[in-house]
């Protein structure tokens, strides 16, 4: 089993981040060119990853030709205190002809991850995955195909808003209730990917800004 979705499990060993009450928490500053403290994931191949302009501002460029890595930035959060993830994204185009709740079709155009840590623990690792779903309808949730310490959410699909930029906003506390049934108060990963390893297929996506807001 290829445990994609753990993104580093058991590497979360770091100090913990104070945040004014009033201010954002920046995760992935892409429009400043700071990639720094993000590390890469690799699954299968290299999904390529390089900073560029992209309608006026600098942002994350992606491209996947039947690859697999993600890059990923380990920081606590205090849910209790900056509960909203923020950020924006962009495809031109979806995959054709798959199965996204099986193994053969765990493929998107963008995905973004937030990570529980089990800590030493690391089989108790959960993620919630927010995907920009080829087929899915929107506000759909399924199990990952590899764990069962994984939940999706579609929160775009299909060619509806491709190729333009759509911003989101999710309460990371909420949606954790909604599909794990947990009052989470921390967690300790960020990440994101766009992969095609199962389909063979090629994608490519853009990434904004992310960073948490206390509402």
């Amino acid at each position: 089993m290829r445990f994609r979705i753990m993104l580093g499990a058991g590497l979360l060993a770091v100090s913990t981040l104070v945040v004014a009450a009033n201010e954002e928490l920046m995760i992935g500053r892409f429009s400043a060119g700071d990639l720094n403290d993000w590390q890469t994931k690799s699954f299968q191949g290299e999904t390529r990853y390089r900073l560029m302009a992209q309608d006026g501002r600098r942002v994350l460029f992606a491209e996947s030709q039947g690859t697999a890595s993600g890059l990923y930035r380990e920081i606590p959060v205090d849910l209790n205190r900056t509960p909203w993830l923020n950020w924006s994204w962009r495809v031109d185009r979806v995959l054709s002809g798959v199965d996204e709740r099986s193994k053969a079709g765990d493929d998107y155009p963008a995905r973004v991850y937030v990570v529980v840590s089990g800590g030493a623990a690391f089989w108790k690792t959960r993620s919630l995955i927010y995907v920009w779903s080829s087929n899915q309808a929107v506000g759909a949730t399924w199990n990952n195909a590899f764990t069962g310490n994984a939940r999706v959410m579609a929160l775009r699909s299909g060619m509806k808003d491709a190729s333009r930029w759509v911003s989101e906003k999710r309460n990371i506390r909420a949606d954790f209730q909604q599909l794990f049934g947990e009052d989470i108060h921390q967690i300790d990963a960020v990440a994101l990917m766009t992969d095609t390893d199962n389909s063979g297929q090629n994608a490519t996506a853009w990434y904004g800004d992310i960073y948490f807001t206390v509402q």
